[in-house]
């Protein structure tokens, strides 16, 4: 592509270089590393390095063009046209949409926000649109997959740059339709500009990301982003018992489409729910009848995630049977109550609770079907937000018969620091003890709790402490198979870890 067909999209904010836009630009990178001739690069403002830093790195790689914000860079060369930005990011989305043939486009994009439950929600509604023999690929927390590839997942929703190419990607392999999650941080970086979305979802809103969101108020306005900017050709499918959804209701030109345990809501439940260590049985009630509802998934968190589903599946136009297969056949998610399972007595569970909301809604699905104590692991990650760290620990102990307070991701804060902001929240219905009176501490009112730093002697004590019809719940980490301690990413399961100490615990 011509470098001067490919910077129109700029709208004339950008200040164009007099030569060379007859040059060819065969691919655009934001990573000067990743440079070669013909490049475009665009310097992108991080939060650990400013990507101005090194356009002379570009340069001398061959880059066919510079873009660079005003007021960033004010070095010119000789040989490589430099273009002027207001904004690099949203230039760096406009310009990746244009280079890829606009993708979306040529798909039915869906996207998923809020706090919780976005993972679930998108493997279910991928499901559904397989059962309808239609092929789908994945954009989320877990992995991005296109086709038969899977991708690791650095981030939720990927930098601009590479949701285009992994749209373009799977319009080459013959995909219908992309199920994406879509995070604040996108929304707030501008990552999903230049996707149209045909339906967009809403799961719910509770605390999390504050570190990088100046409040709540703040972290909604930005989730109010991808419904605001739907067309009235889009669907919006908004979880009606959440406090905010009136606000996205009226925020938005898109079709809107309502689930909930509310009879108000446009797709809710009827009759009485069976749910279980088996999964949840129901009938949902939608604007064109009714579908059976038969999932493996536990708790009543899961209701919500299947009802929007239901909605987003309703939305696409899916025949009801073509729904609730797909319902049925999705399984399980990968650390999303993710059960460890070694043959042993009681139960074991991962999961990426990593919210009080979140951490909340586990422990109540747990006990729901929990036969015995709930034994929880948990911790909180170290620079993000601090202000959930009491909350979580309340939350623990609210939920659980014994508790252990270990590491997450503590990357470069004190450990044992993150602990005593946990505990914070534990002392009004918690009580500190030793590791080894954990079993047979018993103080009315209280819920016995011990701290254990290293997660790896946490999850080993829990798999001790455990009792024929006991549930060990591992929250935080869920799918993630590393371990951030300082700026060292280390590989760790929880998961391997329980299977590695059930089977030691079975030998002796």
């Amino acid at each position: 592509m011509k470098l001067g067909e490919l910077l129109t999209v700029l709208n004339n904010n950008a200040a164009l270089p007099q030569e060379g836009l007859n040059r060819e630009v065969f691919d655009i990178a934001h990573d000067s590393r990743k440079v070669r001739p013909g490049s475009l690069f665009v310097a992108v403002r991080g939060f650990h390095s400013d990507g101005h830093q090194f356009i002379p790195q570009a340069v001398q790689n061959g880059a066919a063009a510079i873009v660079a914000e005003k007021g960033h860079y004010e070095t010119a060369f000789r040989e490589t046209p430099l273009i002027m930005v207001d904004d690099t990011r949203r230039a760096l989305a406009l310009l990746a949409a244009a280079f890829y043939g606009y993708p979306s486009r040529r798909l039915t994009l869906v996207g998923i926000t809020g706090t919780n439950g976005k993972t679930t929600t998108t493997y279910l509604i991928k499901s559904i649109i397989e059962a309808a023999r239609r092929k789908a690929g994945l954009i989320g927390t877990i992995d991005y997959r296109v086709g038969d590839k899977v991708y690791t997942a650095p981030n939720t929703t990927p930098e601009s740059l590479d949701i285009q190419r992994l749209l373009a990607e799977m319009v080459g392999l013959g995909a219908e339709y992309c199920v994406m999650e879509v995070s604040s941080h996108a929304l707030a970086l501008g990552r999903t500009i230049g996707c149209e979305f045909a339906v967009a979802g809403f799961t719910n809103l509770t605390q999390d990301h504050l570190d990088f969101h100046e409040n709540m108020e703040s972290y909604f306005r930005v989730k109010l982003l991808l419904f605001a900017g739907l067309s009235p050709r889009s669907s919006a499918v908004i979880n009606f018992d959440d406090a905010r959804a009136t606000e996205i209701i009226s925020a938005t030109r898109a079709k809107v489409m309502t689930t909930g345990l509310s009879e108000r809501a446009d797709i809710h439940p009827s009759g009485s729910i069976g749910h279980g260590v088996h999964g949840l049985s129901f009938s949902a009630s939608t604007p064109s009848g009714t579908i059976s509802v038969e999932s493996s998934l536990v708790g009543r968190h899961n209701i919500y995630n299947i009802l929007s589903a239901i909605g987003i599946g309703w939305a696409l136009g899916f025949a009801a049977d073509d729904i609730a297969r797909g319902i049925s056949t999705m399984k399980a998610v990968p650390g999303r109550m993710e059960k460890v399972d070694e043959g042993q007595p009681f139960c074991v569970v991962a999961d990426y609770a990593h919210t009080e909301d979140a951490l909340v809604r586990l422990l109540e699905a747990v006990r729901e079907i929990s036969a015995g104590k709930v034994i929880t692991v948990f911790g909180c990650g170290g620079d993000r937000d601090r202000t959930k760290r009491p909350k979580m620990g309340a939350a623990a102990v609210n939920g659980s018969d014994i508790v252990i307070v270990t590491s997450d991701n503590p990357r470069t804060e004190d450990p044992l620091s993150i602990i005593g902001e946990i505990e914070k929240g534990m002392e009004e219905r918690g009580v500190r003890v030793p590791v080894y009176d954990l079993a047979s501490a018993t103080v009315p009112g209280k819920t016995p709790y011990c701290v254990i730093p290293d997660r790896h002697e946490a999850v080993a004590a829990a798999i001790k402490l455990a009792e024929k019809g006991d549930i060990v719940v591992l929250a935080g980490k869920g799918h993630e198979d590393y371990q951030i301690i300082g700026d060292r990413k280390l590989h760790f399961d929880d998961r391997e870890i329980a299977r590695e100490e059930i089977r030691k615990r079975r030998r002796t």
